[in-house]
């Protein structure tokens, strides 16, 4: 099933495990990426992602170019913008990563927590209907392979992919209700009800 890979305007194939290292790895062969590059692949105003670094919710680009772990971390925020505040992703994020614009406090590198979420979405859009059981041992699973820096890391990180896969999937079903909300209107804007003025 191709879909968007999360936070991006790029096709993927969400089923497969490396579908985030299949973007990625290619895109950082030469080093980083312009921020035209960064805000062609996101879709995002450049003044956003430069927004986003001046209130820093990342480190700033070194030589105007982004990094794979800056990049990660605009994914995630792009893919969670929808339904959570920007305040409230740099709260979480900052839950296990520090200060946002100091990458030397970070329990978990932000380009491994993105694939790590991409892989849950996978999971979970192949079997819509796990239980929540089957989903905490998703997250142990995409886990397995993390080297906890300090004790407790493992249990934080596992924490904030369950918001992240909670919040992707809360913005997939607004998605949906606006498509079918567009539908009933015949794809225009809802009436105005007079009771409502």
């Amino acid at each position: 099933m191709t879909k968007r890979l999360p936070g991006t305007t790029v096709e993927a194939d969400l089923r497969r495990p490396d579908a985030a290292d299949a973007l990625l790895s290619p895109l950082f062969l030469t080093g980083g990426l312009m921020l035209s590059q960064v805000s062609q692949l996101t879709g995002l105003e450049a003044h956003t992602i430069q927004n986003w670094v001046k209130r820093g919710f990342l480190a700033p680009p070194e030589r105007k170019k982004y990094s794979r772990r800056q990049f990660c971390r605009i994914l995630i925020i792009n893919m969670l913008k929808d339904v959570l505040q920007l305040e409230k992703i740099c709260a979480l994020l900052s839950y296990v990563n520090g200060q946002l614009d100091d990458e030397s406090d970070d329990l978990v590198d932000d380009s491994y927590l993105y694939s790590c979420a991409v892989r849950l979405i996978g999971l979970m859009d192949s079997n819509p209907a796990a239980e929540e059981a089957e989903v905490d041992a998703w997250c142990g699973h995409v886990l397995s392979d993390y080297g906890e820096p300090a004790p407790g890391a493992r249990e934080r990180v596992k924490a904030v992919l369950r918001v992240i896969l909670t919040a992707y999937l809360a913005a997939e079903r607004k998605r949906e209700a606006e498509a079918l909300l567009a539908r009933l209107n015949g794809g225009e804007k809802p009436v105005e009800n007079s009771n409502n003025r």
